[in-house]
């Protein structure tokens, strides 16, 4: 979508102005006048969704009666809701007990002596909404059992607080980055908040502005819009205090070391032009890993989807969607995954390929990788899906391990391993030491190898340096689920950004994570009965082939604006025949 806005910078300038006279009124408002607005956000987000749905899908070409839709209503509304409604339990926490609390029960340590936190499911509607699925937080050395309040909630720990004034440069492809990444400003750590939505979505921006209407009223959160003129401007302005990005670390280098060669040479001496406090979340080159197993016909099918969702997911454009499978070269399974990875991209209707540069990254795979496979070719506007089925592990240097694709390519690579325990050891060393970036890793593992691994398969866990690990699910989830925590692993340096720096999501506030952990069933409903697994997860709604994505999302949204038990027959019905 061309440009259509840009805030001028004399507006700009007021806008700034009254943040700064407002920040510190903000760190200093007392919690039940905060809840008082989330309340409020809460309330204004379940009255637009509908319209803010409809707006997305007619931009990316979506047609809203289709189960795409389903996307837009569970990464959009529904997300920022979900997220909402963890920020509003952790402030009446932190309201009644000083701090925010987890059961002592959902702490452990590891043989190690790391702390683990299970954070999620949190309450009855978790376990029965998303069935199965839990996840932890795993915290950086150094933080106990003993300190661990002490590391939660450090901004609510302060006798009189300063505020600042925050630049959000907001994401232009999923709807929920820039108001949650707003949220977590405000909340987590007491910053008003500037947002600066990013050309490619603006479209959304009214709906922003309703959804932080009383904020914006009361001189908490600004908007404004424009190209990277305007982003400039903001960032070197001298009232803004900190700045958080959600992009490329190409952007990221440029806003802190400047561009071309002079930028270049400033990056490489590690002398940055801008000096302000940067958090960022720059993507990655995602791996899933498929561990060898006794995976059936309904098994690969299944898992099929599940890879394609991973990558397919929003057309492509995530920082997280999956780029390479990491396969085992010795499995008598591996072709048929990847012929069933061919079936599920065969059926799956064109997508519109929005974003800036979507065809342009395409080619660029494409000429690398003259062998590549392609779908959909020749149709207008829509960049066919690629599937790159065998790089050469060896040549550490190719395209599909070095540069995010940020469109729908999909690549494979064999890895040696004549056991599971082997071919972990080569996959997560590969992961570790060959791709760009830290933000997320898949793991596909059948149940019946992860008892043969035992305790050893956590430690593969413990191993990856990433700051999402999803077990048997995408990381994807890992972003959904707000009580994670959801940013690059931590230790990366502003001359060599990676996946960037700090966090976001975190509604449980922990100061010093250093990664999310997500488990999903391997089997879904009804079939995990056939074999011992416990829940009623079906195909899940975030599912690439789910049929009903589009019916379970609005029902989603209506159950975190208004939680209640009246929701659930409509959600379960539509799950179960999605």
């Amino acid at each position: 979508m061309s440009l259509q806005l840009e805030t001028p910078t004399s507006t700009i300038d007021m806008t700034v102005t009254k943040l700064s006279e407002h920040k510190d009124s903000w760190a200093k408002l007392p919690i039940t006048r905060k809840l008082g607005y989330l309340i409020d956000i809460r309330y204004q987000t379940g009255q637009i969704a509908a319209e803010w749905v409809a707006a997305a899908t007619k931009a990316k070409g979506i047609d809203p009666e289709s189960p795409t839709a389903g996307e837009e209503w569970t990464s959009g509304p529904w997300a920022l809701l979900y997220g909402l409604n963890r920020l509003i339990e952790t402030l009446q926490q932190i309201d009644r007990n000083g701090s925010p609390t987890v059961k002592p029960k959902a702490i452990r340590s590891r043989p190690d002596g790391q702390l683990v936190v299970e954070v999620f499911p949190g309450s009855l509607y978790d376990r029965l909404l998303i069935s199965g699925v839990h996840a932890e937080v795993w915290m950086q050395p150094g933080v106990t059992r003993e300190n661990l309040a002490s590391t939660m909630g450090v901004f609510y720990k302060q006798a009189n607080p300063t505020g600042r004034v925050a630049l959000v440069l907001g994401a232009g492809n999923i709807a929920s980055i820039a108001p949650l990444d707003v949220l977590y400003k405000l909340i987590a750590e007491g910053e008003v908040c500037l947002l600066k939505m990013n050309p490619i979505n603006e479209y959304l921006g009214p709906f922003m502005e309703k959804v932080f209407a009383s904020l914006i009223r009361d001189g908490f959160v600004g908007t404004a819009y424009g190209a990277a003129e305007i982003g400039a401007y903001l960032c070197n302005h001298p009232d803004i205090d900190t700045i958080h990005i959600t992009g490329s670390n190409k952007t990221h280098d440029a806003i802190v070391f400047g561009t071309g060669s002079d930028g270049e040479e400033r990056r490489r001496q590690n002398q940055p032009r801008l000096t302000k406090p940067i958090t960022s979340e720059l993507g990655n080159v995602s791996p899933t890993i498929v561990v060898p197993g006794p995976w059936t016909q309904a098994d690969l099918d299944f898992q099929a989807e599940h890879l394609v969702t991973q990558k397919m997911h929003n057309g492509g454009f995530n920082c997280i969607a999956s780029q390479v499978m990491l396969l085992p070269e010795d499995w008598d399974q591996t072709e048929n995954l990847l012929e069933a990875v061919r079936q599920v991209f065969r059926k799956l209707a064109p997508r519109h390929q929005y974003y800036t540069g979507a065809g342009q990254r395409q080619q660029m795979f494409a000429q690398a990788h003259p062998e590549a496979e392609t779908f959909e070719a020749g149709q207008e506007g829509v960049v066919p899906r690629t599937l790159i089925a065998d790089v050469d592990s060896t040549k550490l240097d190719d395209i599909c391990f070095t540069t995010e694709a940020f469109t729908n390519v999909f690549a494979a690579t064999r890895l040696p391993g004549k056991t599971a325990r082997e071919f972990l050891e080569n996959a997560v060393n590969f992961a570790n030491d060959t791709l760009w970036g830290t933000l997320g890793a898949n793991l596909l593992i059948h149940p019946a190898t992860i008892k043969e691994l035992g305790s050893e398969f956590e430690e593969f866990i413990a191993r990856l340096r990433y700051g999402c690990v999803a077990v048997n699910s995408w990381t994807g989830v890992g972003f959904l689920l707000s009580q994670t925590s959801w940013g690059a692993f931590p230790g990366h340096t502003a001359d060599n950004i990676q996946s960037g720096r700090g966090i976001v999501h975190n509604s449980l506030l922990f100061d010093r994570p250093q990664k999310s952990v997500i488990y999903q069933p391997f089997y879904p409903f009804p079939r995990n009965l056939q074999h011992g697994e416990i829940h009623s997860l079906p195909k899940p709604p975030w599912f690439v082939t789910n049929q009903k994505a589009h019916k379970i999302g609005p029902r989603l949204v209506a159950f975190e604006a208004d939680p209640g038990p009246k929701h659930l027959p409509g959600i379960f019905v539509d799950a179960l025949r999605g």
